[in-house]
């Protein structure tokens, strides 16, 4: 028997897009379908067609597989499956079907079949359901199949609407969330860990495309760490194909230590996050940005990762939101998401560093004191300073 070739694509939209107002709806379709093409240039795939149903994108190429699993990493699309379309005729539904169960079903196992119709026709759902069942044991005695209707092996899906029909085993699982692209721009501060960039997929996913900023500490972060950070952030784009692939590296060498170097250490690391974020609003002013996007989790021994601190720290850029999306996650939970994305574990010497860190206990700190040795250091000179001086690395 030859090998069926699958030559279409069914995209089912997140469900959140399905909820919106129809003038917004088919705003985010467009924008999905902007991405979805974006990857599929990226990856040499052909199509000849999309075809728009409502909650369905129908996508013909004869590299369904392949276009199913790239296209997982598109976000506003809750799964995928490469299929076979025919014609909704229910012997032709059949002969489909039955040839594709018996290159996909594996021999000895249990299978179901699912029907899922939309329109008007001469059958139910149920009736598809049974007689192709009949039809698969019938025709595939060979494969010694059995029914479980409950906990099946394997399921072969029947995909009905109006004049159409598609048949398919697999089904890809997406991320859901918004179109990248349907929400404003959010500045991303980037610092090479899981935490920063798991916090800035976690913005993307909600449609936010994202800004990276990258602080070289140059006597603290050696050229690695950099490359380190730069690898990060590809990982990351590889979720935004079709944006600007861009890491804005902010050196800080004289902008950060020597100004603070005299002051306790609690205070010096105030001094500096607060000098990020104004660097960040700077550029978010920039770059039409409208929003700061920082990896910090709640760390009850380290004096910078404390409520008390992040009121401190947002002072400076008050012009501008600062987002913490991994406020509410443990560290197990942030490894879970960052394996997810695709990023590298967390080095040793990283881990080791931070146990060192949470010996340190904040100390009060008043936000008038920090603002009255900010105007002594005249800060905003250094601010201007830094963006001035960054550079831009393609990743």
């Amino acid at each position: 028997m030859p090998q069926l070739k699958f030559d279409t694509v069914i995209v089912r939209f997140g469900g959140e897009i399905g909820i919106k107002a129809d003038w917004t709806r088919k705003l985010y379709e467009r924008r999905l379908i902007t991405n979805i093409k974006a990857v599929l240039k990226k990856h040499a795939i052909s199509h000849t067609a999309f075809v728009r149903k409502f909650g369905r994108l129908y996508i013909k190429t004869m590299q369904a597989e392949e276009a199913a699993e790239k296209l997982t990493r598109v976000f506003g699309i809750s799964s995928l499956s490469p299929a076979l379309e025919t014609i909704s005729d229910l012997n032709n539904i059949l002969n489909t079907s039955t040839r594709l169960a018996s290159l996909r079903f594996k021999k000895g196992k249990s299978f179901a079949v699912r029907c899922h119709r939309i329109g008007t026709h001469a059958y139910t759902s149920q009736e598809v359901s049974r007689q192709l069942g009949s039809s698969i044991l019938t025709q595939l005695p060979q494969l010694k199949l059995k029914v479980d209707l409950t906990h099946p092996d394997q399921v072969l899906h029947i995909e009905v609407r109006e004049d159409k029909a598609y048949v398919f085993t697999d089904v890809f699982k997406g991320v859901g969330g918004l179109p990248l692209g349907t929400q404003p721009k959010l500045i991303c501060l980037m610092k090479g860990d899981q935490s920063s960039a798991a916090a800035c997929w976690m913005t993307m996913k909600r449609g936010c495309p994202s800004i990276l900023v990258y602080f070289q500490e140059a006597e603290r972060t050696s050229k690695s760490s950099l490359k380190k950070a730069t690898s990060t952030a590809k990982r990351l784009m590889e979720w935004s194909t079709g944006f600007p692939r861009k890491l804005y590296v902010v050196r800080t060498k004289a902008n950060f230590l020597k100004p603070a170097q005299d002051y306790p250490a609690t205070l010096k690391s105030l001094l500096r996050k607060r000098l990020m974020l104004k660097i960040a609003q700077g550029l978010a002013k920039m770059k039409n940005a409208e929003g700061i996007v920082t990896g910090d989790t709640i760390q009850k021994k380290e004096a910078a990762q404390t409520l008390h601190a992040f009121r401190i720290q947002d002072e400076a850029a008050k012009d501008y939101p600062v987002y913490r999306p991994l406020l509410g996650l443990d560290p197990h939970e942030i490894e879970e998401l960052a394996q997810k994305i695709g990023l590298e574990k967390t080095t040793p010497q990283k881990v080791r560093h931070r146990a060192r860190t949470k010996k340190t206990q904040a100390a009060p700190i008043r936000l008038d004191d920090i603002k009255q040795i900010e105007k002594e250091l005249n800060t905003q000179k250094t601010v201007d300073q830094a963006i001035k001086s960054s550079r831009v690395l393609e990743v």
